[in-house]
């Protein structure tokens, strides 16, 4: 499931981009995005839970005349239990992120990264739910291509949840517009 996703994803990007390769870049200098995709839980997350989806919201504010911007995220990040126990374990975020550009006209490839504050909640179907919040941080990569009056983006980031004691870490791999 997780890989014909990513497989899409690039499909997608892969049928657009001789338009874009047409285009010029004109960054704009504050932008409104969305973007979606799958989320992957690592090490001990992904003991005990299944592959699961990723919702984000974001600011972005780009300098004219440097490659480093500013992104604030809000995302939301849910897994189903696995192993036969009803519930999920969700992960709702808001941070903040430098993002490098790397010079191009068309297809752009950008690193990202940040820290913020991480809400970390689970329900089992029966016991009921609970929920804490935590410092977290992200570090990852993308590659942006703009097409006629919005940017398009596929990346991927890696989230590291701090917990007392331990961490919990997943990574979203997301499509998403740039307004």
């Amino acid at each position: 499931m997780k890989y014909s996703f990513i497989a899409a994803a690039l499909a997608g990007l892969a049928l657009v981009s001789f338009e874009a390769r047409a285009q010029v870049s004109t960054m704009k200098p504050v932008q409104l995005g969305i973007a979606g995709g799958v989320s992957l839980p690592t090490s001990d997350l992904s003991d005990g839970s299944d592959t699961g989806f990723n919702v984000t919201g974001t600011i972005g504010i780009n300098p004219q005349l440097i490659p480093l911007g500013i992104r604030i995220d809000g995302a939301y990040n849910r897994f189903s239990l696995k192993n036969g126990v009803s519930g999920d374990i969700h992960f709702t975020s808001v941070t903040g992120n430098l993002v490098y550009k790397f010079p191009s006209a068309t297809i752009a490839p950008y690193a990202i990264g940040g820290a913020g504050w991480y809400n970390a909640a689970g329900t089992v179907t029966g016991f009921g739910s609970g929920s804490d919040n935590h410092f977290g941080w992200n570090v990852g990569g993308g590659i942006t291509m703009p097409l006629s009056g919005f940017d398009t983006f596929i990346e991927a980031r890696y989230n590291q949840v701090q917990g007392n004691p331990g961490s919990l870490k997943f990574v979203p791999v997301t499509f998403g517009v740039m307004f």
